[in-house]
């Protein structure tokens, strides 16, 4: 045998198929960077030119855009709303996740397993089967104690925590389960209590699936639609349905739209990408185990 040829390994893949994953992952790449190219240079041009027959190269470029889409509807309003109901959800779904998988992954109680299972299957319904009654919850109480939870943020929180908190608490009993008994025990040797060894020991061993189960939370709550258009009026509207404005009886302002929905996109985008790490590392360690 050859010099070369040892060198070789046996497990290559062929050459054939390398070509074919190139040109696969090539039109993977064209069809969602082509969405955004659309997007980008829809959002940089007069409404004139995007009224029409769509051009792939603008004829002119403009900023007006961005600058209009403050103007057409309250966009500030809705962002501030937008940022207050989705982070307020997310600090408490990860709250309750942590003490409800904490409690699940290291105490044998009564009912465990029938828990575990109830809240695995609330995520096998459709969320649309909740709006009447949530509705409905939100109106009596308001009738009944004065406490007004329809058209509210806090109404808007209550049923966001319905959405994010049951996958919330399956991930985590999974991502508490994999860390060893041995560190809560070493802590409870040492002279800490049950909540201390928690939030000293386990939280920051946990941190991923943390960072993981906040940024589900989040995205959950800043993307949704069918249910911020049911329960909220117009002080407590939240971006994503505020984006409907754009849209009026004579005519749509396609480039603001655009600009818009690129200006709601930065929060997503810039939380992803700087807490990528941790969100892949939580969502591999929970699936994993």
């Amino acid at each position: 045998m050859s010099r070369a040829a040892a060198h070789v390994s046996p497990m290559a893949p062929p050459r054939s198929f390398i070509w074919t994953r190139r040109v696969g992952l090539s039109l993977i790449s064209l069809f969602v960077l082509v969405p955004v190219y659309v997007m980008v240079s829809s959002s940089l041009k007069p409404l004139q030119d995007v009224s029409g027959a769509f051009r792939w190269l603008p004829s002119g470029l403009t900023l007006r855009p961005y600058f209009d889409i403050w103007q057409t509807v309250p966009l500030a309003r809705y962002f501030g709303n937008s940022l207050i109901v989705s982070g307020a959800a997310t600090i408490c779904s990860v709250i309750v996740a942590i003490f409800a998988a904490y409690a699940v992954s290291r105490y044998r109680f009564r009912g465990k397993r029938v828990f575990t299972v109830t809240v695995l299957s609330t995520q096998m319904f459709p969320g649309i089967l909740f709006l009447l009654p949530l509705f409905l919850i939100f109106v009596n109480i308001g009738n009944t104690t004065g406490i007004a939870l329809y058209g509210s943020r806090g109404g808007l929180i209550l049923t966001y925590l319905t959405f994010s908190l049951p996958f919330s608490i399956w991930m985590l009993i999974g991502y508490f389960d994999s860390i060893p008994r041995d560190l809560d025990e070493a802590a409870l040797v040492d002279g800490c209590g049950p909540l201390r060894a928690l939030f000293r020991v386990v939280v920051p061993a946990a941190t991923p699936g943390i960072v993981a189960v906040a940024v589900y939370a989040f995205m959950t709550a800043w993307g949704e639609v069918l249910f911020a258009s049911v329960m909220t009026n117009d002080t407590t509207r939240t971006l994503a349905v505020g984006l409907r404005g754009y849209a009026t009886q004579n005519d749509v302002y396609w480039n603001q739209v655009m600009a818009a929905s690129l200006v709601v996109s930065v929060p997503v985008v810039a939380g992803f990408l700087l807490l990528q790490r941790y969100l892949v590392a939580g969502l591999t360690a929970g699936a994993v185990k």
